[in-house]
C-alpha cells in the first residue's frame, strides 16, 4: 500500500564526477581522447584479422570477439558521459537507464566468459599442439560463442524480466552511468532478491572464469619450462603475459566493484573507469603491439593498399591527360 501511494520516478539525474567547468572540459578531452583512440584500435583490429587469411585461426577469431566486445562496451557508456560532462541537465530516462544497465551486463559477462576460452585456447596450443586443430576446431568455436552470448543474457538481463525495477524515492545516481549497484540502491521495497542475484551472476561470472584461467596458466606454464629452446620459451612467455595483463585489470576491478561491497559507496564509480574505459583502450594495444603476426599482416594491408591507391591515382592521371590531348586536338582542327 505505502509503495502504491509513492510516485514512480520516470527519470534519474546522472551525478558524474565534477560540476567545476574547467574540471569538466579536462575530463572531456581525455575521454574523447581514449574513446577516439579504443574506436580506431579495435576498428583497426577486427578489419586487420577479417582481411589477412592467416589470422583467419581460432587464436585470433577470439581476439577478433574481444575487440567488437570492447568496442561496444565502450560504447555504451562513453558517449554519454561525454554529452553529460558538458551539460548542466544531466538526465536519463528509467527505460534508457535500465536498457544501458543490461547492455553493459551482458557484454561484461560475454567478456569474462570469452576471457577464460581464450585461456583455454592458449592451454590447447601450448600443452597439446598436434591436437590443436582438432580440439579447437571452427565448430567448437562457433558453439561456444553462441554458449556464452545465451549464458550472458540469461544470467544478467533475467533477473530483472523476473522481477523489474521499481522506484519511488531518490533519484540522484552518484554514476557517471546507469551500473547495476547503483541502481539497486535507488529501488524501492525489498532490495534483497537483487543483492542474492548480484551475489550468484558474480560467483558464475567473476570467479568462475579467474578460477579456470588460472588453472590454464598453470599448466602452462609448466609445459613452457619443459621447453628446451630459449627463444620458444620466450615466445610462449611474451603470448601468455599479454593475455594474463589484461586478465588481471579487467578481473580485478570487476571483483572489487561487485564481489568485494555489500552495497554501493561513490568511490567505485572511480574504479569501474578502469574496465569501462581503459582497458577497452589497452587491450588492442596489448595484443597488437606485442603479436608479431598481427603487426606483420597490418604491413602487408598497407603496402597493398598504398599500391592500390597508387595504381588508381596514376590510372586518373592518365585518362585526365587523355582528355585534355583530345581537347588540345579538337581545337586545333576548329582552327
Amino acid at each position: 500500500m505505502e509503495l502504491e501511494n509513492q510516485t514512480l520516478i520516470k527519470e534519474f539525474i546522472l551525478v558524474g564526477f565534477s560540476q567545476n567547468f574547467p574540471i569538466c572540459i579536462f575530463i572531456f578531452l581525455l575521454f574523447f581522447s581514449i574513446y577516439i583512440l579504443t574506436v580506431l584500435e579495435n576498428v583497426f583490429l577486427i578489419f586487420t584479422i577479417i582481411v589477412s587469411s592467416k589470422l583467419h585461426t581460432p587464436m585470433y577469431y577470439f581476439l577478433c570477439n574481444l575487440s567488437f566486445l570492447d568496442f561496444c562496451f565502450s560504447s555504451s557508456t562513453v558517449p554519454k558521459l561525454l554529452i553529460d560532462v558538458l551539460s548542466e541537465e544531466r538526465r536519463i530516462s528509467v527505460v534508457d537507464c535500465l536498457s544501458q544497465m543490461n547492455i553493459v551486463l551482458v557484454l561484461g559477462g560475454i567478456e569474462c566468459l570469452l576471457l577464460a576460452v581464450m585461456a583455454y585456447d592458449r592451454y590447447i596450443a601450448i600443452c597439446f599442439p598436434l591436437y590443436y586443430t582438432v580440439i579447437m576446431s571452427w565448430r567448437v568455436c562457433r558453439y561456444s560463442t553462441v554458449i556464452m552470448w545465451s549464458a550472458s543474457l540469461l544470467f544478467s538481463v533475467g533477473p530483472t524480466l523476473i522481477k523489474p525495477f521499481e522506484f519511488c524515492q531518490e533519484n540522484r545516481l552518484d554514476h557517471f552511468f546507469c551500473e547495476v549497484l547503483a541502481i539497486v540502491e535507488l529501488a524501492c521495497g525489498d532490495i534483497s532478491f537483487y543483492k542474492i542475484t548480484i551475489v550468484v551472476v558474480g560467483l558464475f561470472t567473476l570467479l568462475t572464469p579467474p578460477i579456470f584461467i588460472i588453472g590454464s596458466y598453470i599448466c602452462i606454464i609448466s609445459s613452457i619450462l619443459k621447453i628446451h629452446s630459449s627463444h620458444g620459451r620466450y615466445k610462449a612467455f611474451s603470448t601468455c603475459a599479454s593475455h594474463l595483463i589484461v586478465v588481471f585489470m579487467f578481473f580485478g576491478t570487476s571483483l572489487t566493484m561487485y564481489m568485494g561491497q555489500a552495497s554501493f559507496s561513490a568511490y567505485l564509480k572511480y574504479i569501474s573507469l578502469n574496465y569501462m574505459v581503459f582497458t577497452p583502450a589497452l587491450n588492442p594495444l596489448i595484443y597488437s603491439l606485442r603479436n608479431n603476426e598481427v603487426k606483420e599482416a597490418f604491413r602487408k594491408i598497407l603496402t597493398n593498399y598504398t599500391w592500390l591507391a597508387d595504381h588508381l591515382f596514376s590510372k586518373q592521371i592518365s585518362v585526365s591527360s587523355h582528355l585534355q590531348e583530345g581537347g588540345r586536338a579538337s581545337r586545333a582542327e576548329r582552327r
